[in-house]
């Protein structure tokens, strides 16, 4: 997001794995470098951040929630707009990333006191057309995907490449094998909101082309992660 951004970035990343490339945002919430000890509602915000986005993730709504509050209230403590702007942008993104692209109401509220960075960012998932400017703003591994959604299948965090096949398909450019590769990375994490999401999405696509095998095997794994695996009950033990 700026140089600062992307140093925040890079130290994160090191030090919290792949949630820290929730949008690459969330790094701005914590301190960089070895200087005065990192300020509490730093340090609760971004656990909040982090516990949030995987219970949304995995369909978890209570947690998610109670999480998502937490978060908002830490960073109520400075009075920021700017800083609450950020924890909503990360909110929007782990939408995105579940094939949820309703408006990101809470981020438009704060729009007028979020940096640039964000900004584009929130134009990001919206599907919204970026500049060059905007696109050098985003975090380096989602840049490509902008003109080229190919680019999506080779990022290597798998919630930062949901993010962009979410944002790909608010832009109307996401192709069947970014619906795919969104899938199976979902899948492969065992984000069960996440894959439903996606599923459901290509299910209903298979239906409006016909394609009637691939849609009974979608709606098959549909059932499997809404059952959560457990046997589907016998007509005649429903009946009773």
């Amino acid at each position: 997001m700026t140089v600062t951004y992307r140093h925040h970035h890079q130290h994160h990343h090191r030090s919290f794995g792949w949630r820290a490339a929730l949008i690459g945002a969330v790094v701005l919430l914590a301190a960089c470098g070895s200087k005065p000890p990192t300020p509490d509602w730093k340090i609760n915000s971004l656990g909040a951040v982090q516990r949030a986005t995987e219970a949304y993730l995995s369909g978890q709504q209570r947690v998610s929630d109670l999480e998502w509050r937490n978060a908002r209230s830490e960073v109520s403590r400075t009075g920021s707009p700017e800083q609450l702007a950020r924890v909503e942008l990360l909110y929007c993104a782990a939408q995105i990333a579940s094939a949820n692209v309703q408006e990101c109401a809470g981020f438009e509220s704060l729009r007028a006191d979020a940096l640039a960075p964000e900004q584009s960012y929130a134009d990001f998932l919206a599907g919204k057309s970026l500049t060059a400017a905007q696109i050098a703003l985003l975090p380096e591994a989602q840049r490509k995907s902008v003109s080229d959604p190919n680019a999506i299948a080779a990022i290597e965090d798998p919630l930062s490449r949901l993010v962009a096949a979410g944002a790909a398909l608010r832009a109307g450019r996401a192709t069947p094998e970014t619906l795919v590769t969104a899938t199976d990375t979902a899948s492969a994490q065992g984000w069960s909101r996440a894959l439903l999401g996606w599923l459901n999405l290509r299910a209903q696509r298979a239906q409006s082309l016909g394609d009637h095998s691939l849609e009974a095997a979608l709606r098959r794994r549909i059932e499997l992660v809404e059952r959560q695996g457990q046997p589907a009950q016998a007509g005649a033990a429903k009946a009773q």
